[in-house]
């Protein structure tokens, strides 16, 4: 008779769980409307970005300018682009890549902590810009594709030679 009571007040248990489940699954939860209208004021009040100026800049109009940076093993980085290619560079750093720049997001180093730049620019151009095209994740930090951003690779690039040349 015990293991009769037992049995009753498992499948009772059993039961009850099931209908719990089955309210829960069916039921209407207000915090689900709360999150949903979030994610439309926050796409409301960010829209995707879209491109208002070409992506190539015309390198034939603008004066080409140099930096040169030396690293801490006495190899010089030496990157000429032109001022067109500064602007963009710049706009983008702007817009997208001092959002994690400024404040050190994820890890990302500081724009004028030269020295959390040095080791990095030390590894040259190709590297940086591999990185911040395709994105990194190393034991300081990550570093998403494109910042995040659609912008094509070569203002990515540009970018990433305006931060270079106020970082070095």
């Amino acid at each position: 008779m015990a293991k009769l009571s037992v049995l009753m007040a498992s499948l009772l248990a059993m039961g009850m769980t099931l209908t719990a489940c089955n309210k829960h699954e069916t039921a209407h939860h207000p915090t689900e409307d709360i999150a949903a209208e979030q994610g439309e004021i926050a796409r409301a009040n960010n829209p995707a970005p879209q491109a208002t100026e070409s992506a190539t800049p015309v390198a034939s109009v603008a004066p080409a300018t140099t930096a040169t940076a030396t690293t801490s093993s006495s190899e010089t980085v030496t990157a000429t682009t032109t001022a067109s290619d500064s602007a963009v560079g710049e706009k983008l750093y702007n817009t997208t890549c001092k959002t994690c720049h400024e404040a050190g997001l994820l890890g990302a180093p500081k724009s004028g902590d030269k020295a959390n730049w040095a080791p990095r620019i030390a590894q040259g151009k190709d590297t940086l810009y591999k990185h911040a095209i395709e994105g990194f994740t190393g034991k300081s930090g990550t570093m998403p594709p494109k910042g995040g951003s659609n912008a094509s690779d070569d203002e990515v690039k540009s970018a990433v030679d305006y931060m270079v040349s106020k970082n070095s």
